[in-house]
Order: structure tokens, then sequence, then C-alpha cells
């Protein structure tokens, strides 16, 4: 029982100096390429999604777009409603229907103005991040294109 409790105990000791010996060595220049591989893997995939949300805020000029002509148009009526009221207001001072009304229409007005001023802004908004991305999309194709062996996959 002895004996095969010192062959197995040597064989392990045999193989676990052997086993180094065996492994597959990688050379400095193959780390250095699987690195840069990788490094270009991880810039092509930021660079994709950079494009997936660029043409989806692309996809939402145009209803953006939409959306500040129609609430400028609003405002502009209710801004005219709102005068007419004035107007009417001006005329009979102790009305009161006509002073209800021409407190309502200024309210509207008012709410109306603020509702274009935020799609206005919402636009600008979304014109400087398309525009962001574009650039930020132009830098990431010259790191691509500057990379040894870097071909983009556009």
């Amino acid at each position: 029982m002895k004996i095969k409790t010192i062959q197995t105990l040597a064989l392990l000791g045999l193989l676990s100096v052997a086993m180094p010996l065996t492994a597959q060595v990688v050379s400095r220049d193959s780390l250095n390429t699987l690195k840069e591989q990788k490094e270009s893997i991880e810039l092509n995939k930021k660079l994709n999604e950079r494009k997936t949300e660029l043409a989806k805020l692309e996809n939402e000029l145009d209803g953006a777009t939409r959306d500040v002509e129609k609430t400028a148009e609003q405002a502009q009526r209710s801004a005219d409603d709102n005068q007419k009221n004035a107007e009417r207001l001006g005329g009979d001072p102790q009305d009161k229907k006509l002073a209800r009304r021409a407190g309502n229409s200024a309210s509207g007005a008012r709410k109306d103005a603020k509702r274009a001023r935020k799609a206005s802004d919402h636009l600008d908004d979304l014109r400087k991040d398309i525009e962001s991305l574009k650039r930020k999309i132009a830098d990431d194709e010259a790191k691509l294109a500057n990379m040894p062996g870097g071909s983009s996959s556009r």
C-alpha cells in the first residue's frame, strides 16, 4: 500500500513539473495584437451604438420640427384671441364677463407661449445632440482608421 502511495505521489510530482513545460507560450507580439484587436472591437461597438443613437435622434427631428410649428401657430392664435378680448374689455372695463374672458385668454396665451418655447428648446437641444454625435462618430472613425490593421466595418 505504501508503494502505491509513493508511486502516485511521484506521478503527481512529475505531472506538476511537466505541465508548465507543455503549456503554450504566447509571445509579446501576439499579446499586443490581441490587445489591439480587442480595442478595435470595443471601438467598433461604441461606434455602432453612437450610429444607432444618431439614427434615433434624426428620426425624432421631423416630429420635433412639426411640434415647433404647431405650437408656434397655436401660441399666435392664442395671442390674437387675447388681444381681441383685451380690446373688448377696454371698451367696457366694468363688464365681468369680458374681464373673465380676457383673463382666461391671457392665461391660455401664456401657457401656449410656454409650450412653444419648450418645443423650440427641445428642437435646439435635439440638433445640438445630433451635431455632437456626428463629431464623436467622425472622431471614432478616424481613431479606427489610424489603428494598426484596423479598418472599420462601415
